[in-house]
This record gives C-alpha cells, sequence and structure tokens, in this order.
C-alpha cells in the first residue's frame, strides 16, 4: 500500500509540473504526452482519472470539457512534495533538453533550448536598458533573443497576463549540438564566475546539477550574488558561469561544433582549458577538458541588479532558431 501511494503521489507531482510549466489548460491527451518526457506511460483514461482526484483535492481547476489549470494549492503541493523526485531536476533537464536540440551547424536551421524570462509589462522597455551593455559585453550565450506579449506562446510556454516574456539562448546548446556530434558532455555544476580585467578568474560560488531541484540560476540571481553590470561597463565583476568536461581524443570536434556555433550567433564558450589542467581553479578529472560556459541568463541578472523584478524559467523550452532576433532589434 505504502509503495502504491508513494506511486500515485509520483504522477501527481508531474501532471502538476507539466500544468505549471505550460501555465495553461491541457486535455488528459496531451498531458499524457508530456508525461512520456519523465519516463511515465499512462494512457488518457488514467490521467483522467488522476486529474479528477486531483480536482477533489483542489490541485487542479476543470476549464471545460477536458482542459486542466493547476491551482494555488496545487502550485503550493509541488513546492513541498516529493523533495526526493526534485533532487537532480536540473541535470534531467540539462539532459532533456540536450536531446530535443537538433540545430543544424550547417543550414542553421532547427529547435534551440532557451530561458524563459517574465517581466512586468511596465518595467520592460527598463529592463532592455539594463540589459543592453550586458549583451554588448557579449555576456550572453547569443545576443539572439525572442519577445512574447501576453497571452502569447513561446514554445510550450504561454506568457501569463501583464507580462512580456524574453527568451534568451540557454548554454545547453552547446550540449545539444556536441551530443549530435558524438561528443559525450558531462555537465558539473553553474556558480559565479569572478571576472577581473574583462577575463575569467576563478569560480567563487557553484551548485552541482545532480544535487539541486531548482536550477542553479535562479538561485543565484534571486540571491542577487551577481554584479554582470559592473563586469560588463568596467571588466570586473560576477557573472553567471557553467562548467561542463568532455573527454581529451574530442577536442577537435568540439572545437569545430563550437566555431560554427559562433557563425551562426551561438555558443557562450568562455574558456577550453587543456587535458586535465584545472579550469578558473576548477580541477578536472584525468584525460578529460573542463569547459567554462557562460550563462545564458547574464542580461537577465543585469536587469535584476537594477531593481526590476523578473520570474525566471531557466531551461524553459526550445524554440525555433529562426524566430530569433537580434536584441537590438527589439
Amino acid at each position: 500500500m505504502g509503495f502504491e501511494m508513494q506511486d500515485v503521489e509520483r504522477k501527481v507531482f508531474y501532471i502538476l509540473k507539466i500544468l505549471n510549466d505550460t501555465q495553461e489548460a491541457l486535455g488528459a491527451r496531451v498531458i499524457a504526452r508530456h508525461l512520456k518526457d519523465y519516463g511515465l506511460e499512462l494512457g488518457e483514461r488514467a490521467v483522467r482519472y488522476h486529474l479528477r482526484l486531483m480536482d477533489e483535492r483542489g490541485l487542479t481547476q476543470l476549464i471545460g470539457r477536458d482542459g486542466r489549470l493547476i491551482t494555488e494549492s496545487g502550485i503550493k503541493e509541488l513546492r513541498s512534495a516529493l523533495v526526493k523526485d526534485k533532487v537532480g531536476f536540473s541535470i534531467s533537464r540539462i539532459e532533456l533538453l540536450a536531446f530535443h536540440t537538433n540545430f543544424d551547424l550547417d543550414k542553421h536551421t532547427g529547435l534551440v533550448p532557451v530561458n524563459i524570462s517574465f517581466f512586468p509589462k511596465e518595467d520592460f522597455k527598463k529592463a532592455l536598458q539594463a540589459m543592453k551593455p550586458a549583451f554588448a559585453a557579449g555576456l550572453c550565450v547569443s545576443d539572439l533573443v525572442a519577445v512574447a506579449q501576453e497571452g502569447e506562446t513561446l514554445g510550450e510556454l504561454t506568457v501569463r497576463q501583464d507580462k512580456v516574456a524574453l527568451a534568451t539562448v540557454c548554454s545547453v546548446v552547446i550540449n545539444g549540438t556536441l551530443l549530435k556530434a558524438g561528443v559525450p558532455v558531462d555537465s558539473r555544476f553553474a556558480g559565479i564566475l569572478q571576472i577581473r580585467n574583462h577575463q575569467p578568474l576563478r569560480f567563487v560560488e557553484l551548485i552541482h546539477y545532480a544535487g539541486s531541484s531548482i536550477d542553479p540560476s535562479k538561485i543565484f540571481i534571486r540571491a542577487r550574488m551577481t554584479s554582470v553590470s559592473e563586469a560588463a561597463k568596467k571588466g570586473d565583476g560576477r557573472i553567471l558561469a557553467n562548467f561542463r568536461e568532455i573527454p581529451a581524443p574530442c577536442r577537435p570536434i568540439a572545437e569545430e561544433v563550437v566555431a560554427k556555433l559562433k557563425e551562426a550567433g551561438l555558443g557562450g564558450l568562455l574558456v577550453m582549458g587543456a587535458t586535465s589542467e584545472p579550469v578558473c581553479g576548477i580541477p578536472v578529472e584525468l584525460a578529460r577538458i573542463g569547459m567554462v560556459l557562460l550563462g545564458g541568463l547574464n542580461p537577465v541578472a543585469a536587469a535584476k541588479e537594477a531593481g526590476i523584478e523578473v520570474e525566471n524559467d531557466a531551461m524553459g523550452t526550445i524554440i525555433e532558431y529562426q524566430s530569433l532576433v537580434k536584441f537590438s532589434e527589439i
């Protein structure tokens, strides 16, 4: 009985997560499809059964004939439920987005992973001004972005009322393109990287992906641990960065992939170390190479530093590369 109850709560947890991520009413068929991404094979009938139970508990609300929205109680339940299932969420999300990334390095078409940031409508122009120096200084994965107004969608995410959404390219684009090129990538942690004289110096804070239930970048931004604006304007500050490792024999392939990404206005590689040598103060395993990637949310962190409220869905979704535009064109 205990195991069965735990299994039911796990299914409820992932249904709530799907509804929370999309922020729109979904039917049983769509939810069943999304559940497959989490390794749960449930038919429409089974999903409807769980949804009815969740309605009774006040976790979801029936909209129309079959659609469901998550309620405030559902959001609270999601935040507190099944901590053991949340551990490692970040690394699982990275792997999932990397798998779904199918950007063609030669044709410059396909899906790329993005972070979604929601700004109050009345503060968006101010936010753009605050982010401008970070984009200009190259403290981002790409200066290609996408914008959506309330009611519009970016990938599978719908923009809520009185919000404007900004999509920034996520560093997982490197994971995805390297994966397609046959290079295995070990995503170790995200951290705060100290910049001195416009050069990366050392990591001063870090959170391992495998032990985190929340994307580390969201934590660092929320805690106001960055000084991206200072780094952009003066060359000294603290920015968001990520640490990856690849097998040393894969270096030539990785360099080719990074070069082609750069041609497409994508990338974010800050440092690629030598074989088995420490990078920015971080030791590297034998016969492996350390890579430091810029955090895609650095410009958004600059907006937060300017006192602008923002809600971040790091590693939020994937969108078509061709739907992106230059930040300067917004």
